[in-house]
């Protein structure tokens, strides 16, 4: 009897400690009362010579509930031009976390840029409101994730009834994590953006990206990656092309 209370007892701990695990799966979020960071160095070349730093902090409310921000900064062109890029608020809620499948819901406020040539530059700073969806199957091994995400984008926060353009995209991906042993894992993405707007018509980018990850301890992680973006479209909605490399670092504590 008392083997097979200790055996349970193990066997919950090991599930406990393996939902706590920070690493680059799609489906990650931090348990109730823990803070979670993931700093981010990265690269974008040949149309574009660029370098950002992204930072992403976030905090379990509860374990079906979280929030975060994420912001960046930015230089390109040898410094020629460099400022304060996104600003993220959001949060997400876990819909359903039956056994293997999981379905999140999320939704966030962003502007950008927010220090350019000045700061909130009424010229250039676009808001942001964008809603989503993200549903994946688990296991202890590997995880296969998709999104579904909405953006509506405008000039200013609340001006509702400005069309200034192309105010509408969508976003859809699919999202690969295969461990490949107790410390690390495989990583795979891709991610389709789409304008929903008729003044550009079959605009868009596809971006996609490979990279590794080392996972120090459950609360700890580095990775290493490769990004492709792929841009085609119409009149002025034309995303550069280019490839891109970027390291980054996770904790949760």
């Amino acid at each position: 009897m008392k083997k097979i209370i200790l055996t349970s007892l193990l066997a919950v701990f090991a599930a406990t400690s393996a939902n706590a695990a920070i690493n680059d799966n799609p489906m990650y979020r931090p348990d109730q009362g823990r803070f979670y960071s993931v700093t981010e160095l990265n690269s974008h070349t040949e149309d574009i010579d660029s370098w950002k730093v992204t930072e992403k902090f976030g905090y379990g409310i509860t374990d079906q509930a979280s929030i975060y921000i994420n912001t960046d900064l930015y230089e390109y062109n040898s410094f020629d031009h460099y400022g304060w890029g996104n600003f993220e608020i959001g949060a997400d809620y876990r819909l359903l976390n039956d056994m293997n499948w999981k379905v999140d819901a999320y939704g966030s406020y962003a502007l950008a840029p927010v220090w350019g040539a000045e700061f909130l530059d009424s010229n250039a700073t676009t808001y942001t409101w964008g809603v989503g969806v993200r549903a994946g199957y688990v296991t202890d091994l590997w995880t296969v994730a998709g999104h579904v995400e909405f953006n509506y984008l405008n000039s200013e926060s609340f001006n509702w009834g400005n069309d200034f353009g192309n105010n509408h995209l969508l976003i859809a991906g699919l999202d690969g994590f295969v461990s490949l042993t107790s410390d690390w894992a495989l990583m795979l993405g891709a991610e389709y953006t789409g304008v929903m707007d008729d003044s550009a018509e079959n605009a868009g980018r596809w971006d996609g990206k490979i990279g590794v990850n080392y996972n120090f301890n459950q609360d700890m992680f580095a990775g290493a990656y490769v990004s492709a973006m792929m841009g085609h479209g119409s009149g002025d909605w034309k995303i550069a092309d280019g490839i891109g490399f970027g390291v980054k670092f996770g904790a949760q504590f």
